[in-house]
């Protein structure tokens, strides 16, 4: 909502988003208890801030942020959006604050008449540390008066330019503070890189004061600044220059006494209001809250430890039947992780040793893809024994890992030969990697791309989908599109982790032929160009969850394909925006929920089952076979065979000058 008070306290503006879904600024009048529209609503208007002087009201406008409205939707992501900011002239009898100002030099006379009248004033005034000079705020603040009459007319444009702003607020009379989100940071990223800008309304001028920051806020009076760098806060004058680092907030030695059996107690209430006040069934599934609450209330008396009360946490919300239903954190010990570097591969035990069964293809071009045994100039080969680590012998009586703690992204040694007795042996030296989970998930993406190209005769294009965030967006727009020239489409979204609704992935999976382009040189195209115009198929799991439960109803929905596999989890409900608990843990209350257009509540406690129910056979996996995927290639190339791809013949070039 972005409310800020007026200067004397008699209004409010704010943020009311509109049924467009686009934001409009209002200001409402404690007085008389009536809100004003102050923007017309064709365009998104947020951060909407008074002016200190009570004769400005600001805010910021954009008008291409109408494809990311759909908060839930992936057609949202990386669409560009930019704010301009603007000022509210608030009274018909005020002047415009840009009008053009005169290029005429004041001469000395009227500069000494000021100073004199200045002077005589300063002489009358009482010295405020004399008795009978204080002085109220009622008496330092003009009442702020609105004319809603023509306040569309009194709207400016700011002489600042268009950027992704993130909030804004009003600081001294005349000066602006915007937060910017530079371009390549979406709402699918950490904001730690905004930077922040400082607008002088007198000078017309826009500096730059900050960036690298995450968080900033004004204090009242518009003096000082409290921003966050990194895990650091930090206080500032707003009217000097910010030195990074100056004002830090000394916190590493605060400490604070707690009652842990007080603050469990009062988590425990926290908690069920929580519930209460989030919860999207006001029913709350038929459960009597305070009921509950009452049922469960004498097992907090048993509780010796933070973990303890998260398991009844977790027991008690168990009565709502929900998922996405989260328990987590709390003010607990920290165990410092010791991180052991891995090698990217699997080994085998032979002849006393460890030897590589497997060696894991990375995208060494890719910083998050990196194979540390694949990369220029290490050579380490399958069938290779693993001798010894930074000079250490490996033997297989040994734990392998215990020989990389603390290793990750730091410099290694290896041993390695083709004989368990170390002849022919040789050094190299390599970068170990802190996790192996995007190596083995790309060999298993690509695994299943080959098979899938080798059962359909490369007729087929194969696309794993492992969410519905930004994981799912990224391999969507990799694989998809740069597999159009074929026939049909296996859609793998097994383990499917969810995110956002994939009405993105729908609109580009169905998007039919329109027509054709020929041009001189070289093939002719279509419109659209980027679609896969043939059959299709989508493969699920028990694993594939919230996103991923939507996104196999979609494709059902659609009529894209049959649905191959197994029933979904089934939690398609959404959560979002909870005040944090006492002591730092938290807990959800899903408070967006799934029906269909039929009227039903479905997916939730349910999942989304397939058309044709294959288990995933562990004997077969073993044995190099995949039998969900080759049942969905045979779908496909059966629905192929059925109805092949119509094959345009270019018709005769016109000749507009042959005699009828």
């Amino acid at each position: 909502m972005d409310p800020g008070w007026s200067p004397d306290s008699r209004w409010i503006t704010y943020t009311k988003q509109l049924r467009n879904r686009l934001g409009a600024v209002y200001v409402y009048s404690v007085e008389t208890s009536r809100s004003v529209q102050v923007t017309d609503g064709l365009s998104d208007a947020r951060f909407g801030s008074f002016d200190k002087n009570g004769k400005y009201l600001y805010f910021t406008a954009s008008t291409d942020v109408g494809p990311t409205t759909g908060w839930l939707d992936m057609s949202s992501f990386e669409h560009p959006v930019t704010r301009s900011v603007y000022v509210v002239v608030l009274r018909k009898d005020l002047p415009s604050p840009l009008s053009p100002e005169s290029d005429e030099e004041k001469i000395a006379q009227e500069k000494s008449e000021k100073d004199a009248a200045a002077s005589a004033g300063a002489a009358k005034t009482p010295d405020a540390k004399q008795p009978g000079a204080t002085e109220k705020p009622s008496d330092r603040v003009e009442p702020v008066n609105i004319d809603f009459d023509g306040i569309g007319q009194r709207i400016l444009a700011l002489p600042i330019p268009a950027k992704n702003y993130q909030s804004m607020l009003s600081a001294k009379t005349g000066t602006l503070f915007i937060l910017e989100s530079p371009p390549g940071l979406g709402s699918l990223f950490g904001f730690d890189q905004l930077v922040l800008y400082r607008f002088d309304l007198d000078k017309r001028k826009v500096e730059k004061v900050l960036e690298g920051i995450s968080s900033f806020d004004l204090s009242s009076n518009g003096e000082k600044m409290l921003y966050r760098m990194g895990p650091a806060w930090f206080i500032a004058a707003t009217a000097a220059p910010v030195k990074p680092g100056d004002g830090a907030l000394k916190l590493d030695e605060l400490e604070v006494y707690v009652d842990p059996r007080a603050e469990w107690s009062q988590m425990y209430h926290e908690v069920w209001r929580m519930e209460r006040d989030f919860f999207y069934d006001p029913a709350y599934h038929g459960l009597d809250l305070k009921a509950a609450e009452a049922k469960y209330r004498p097992f907090l008396d048993s509780v010796a430890h933070r973990a303890d009360l998260n398991y009844l946490f977790q027991e008690m919300l168990g009565e709502l039947s929900v998922g996405y239903l989260f328990v987590s954190g709390g003010d607990a010990p920290e165990v410092k992780p010791i991180k052991v570097g891995l090698l990217g591969a699997d080994y085998k035990i032979e002849n006393g040793r460890y030897r590589f069964d497997r060696i894991y293809d990375g995208e060494n071009w890719n910083p998050q893809l990196r194979a540390p045994l694949t990369q220029p100039g290490v050579n380490v080969r399958t069938g290779d024994y693993l001798l010894a680590v930074n000079g250490r012998e490996v033997r297989s009586t040994d734990s392998v890992y215990s020989f990389f703690e603390q290793s990750a992204d730091k410099t290694v040694v290896l041993r390695v030969g083709p004989d368990p007795n170390g002849a022919n042996a040789r050094e190299v030296t390599v970068v170990p990697v802190e996790s192996e989970t995007g190596l083995r998930n790309l060999a298993w993406i690509e695994d299943n791309r080959r098979r899938a190209d080798k059962l359909s005769g490369g007729k087929l294009a194969y696309v794993y989908l492992p969410d519905t965030a930004g994981g799912g967006y990224t391999n969507f727009n990799r694989y998809y599109f740069a597999q159009i020239d074929k026939q049909g489409a296996v859609i793998d979204e097994r383990f499917n982790g969810g995110g956002a609704a994939a009405d993105y992935i729908i609109d580009y999976m169905r998007r039919p032929l329109m027509n054709y382009w020929v041009t001189r040189e070289g093939e002719g195209f279509t419109t659209p160009v980027g679609s896969v115009y043939g059959p299709k198929a989508m493969i699920t799991n028990e694993y594939a969850g919230s996103g991923g439960d939507l996104l196999p109803w979609l494709f059902r929905r659609a009529g894209i394909g049959p649905l191959v596999g197994k029933r979904t989890w089934g939690g398609l409900v959404g959560i979002y925006d909870y005040p944090q608990l006492i002591d730092g843990g938290s807990v959800t209350a899903p408070r967006v929920a799934f029906w269909s257009p039929d009227g039903k509540w479905d997916v939730e406690n349910h999942g989304v089952a397939p058309d044709v129910e294959i288990e995933f056979d562990p004997e077969a996996w073993r044995a190099g076979r995949d039998p969900q995927l080759e049942r969905a290639v045979e779908l496909v190339m059966e629905a192929l065979k059925k109805h092949p791809l119509p094959t345009a013949k270019l018709p005769a070039y016109p000749n507009y000058h042959q005699r009828q």
